[in-house]
């Protein structure tokens, strides 16, 4: 009966690490951003507009799967009574998810429109910007995934109150 109780506990404290949501948001923005998205430019058969087009379908998607991870990411990191030690690079991700959301994505956006209608815009920040945003939170998650799952590893309190 105690083993149960102490699997129970141990599954419990995996459960509400934040470290498995930072990761499994890493693995989604990678594989969009570091893969799919060049490789759609890469295609013989798929013109310029048309990448251009379902790149933004893509990543308008991505953002609002990014802000429900991020929801899910800072109840866990409350739970887990992390907030200390995670709070600043969950602040970050959340400041590079709504300057994203709310300035980025919709100028590339019109960017992207302007192509579609056969208007090349004038040259732009916009699009390194992005880059470099995408970068960091990539390399923030990865931060706070593996910080997690070392506190997990070292017994800090991470997610069982009490235990």
């Amino acid at each position: 009966m105690h083993l149960k109780l102490e699997s129970r506990k141990r599954i419990s404290a995996v459960i509400r690490n934040p470290a498995w949501v930072c990761l499994i948001w890493f693995g989604m923005t990678a594989g969009i951003s570091l893969l799919a998205t060049p490789l759609r430019f890469s295609a013989s058969t798929i013109t310029r507009p048309v990448a251009l087009d379902v790149g933004q379908v893509v990543f308008a998607a991505l953002n609002r799967a990014e802000f429900v991870a991020l929801i899910i990411l800072l109840i866990l990191v409350r739970m887990a009574g992390a907030a200390k030690e995670l709070w600043a690079g969950c602040g970050a991700l959340a400041l590079i998810l709504l300057s994203q959301a709310m300035w980025l994505l919709p100028e590339l956006s019109a960017r992207t429109q302007q192509i579609i209608a056969g208007t090349e815009p004038p040259p732009s920040i916009v699009h390194g910007v992005y880059s470099i945003l995408e970068l960091s939170k990539l390399l923030l998650l990865l931060y706070l995934g593996f910080r997690s799952l070392q506190m997990l590893t070292s017994g800090t309190k991470t997610s069982i109150p009490g235990g």
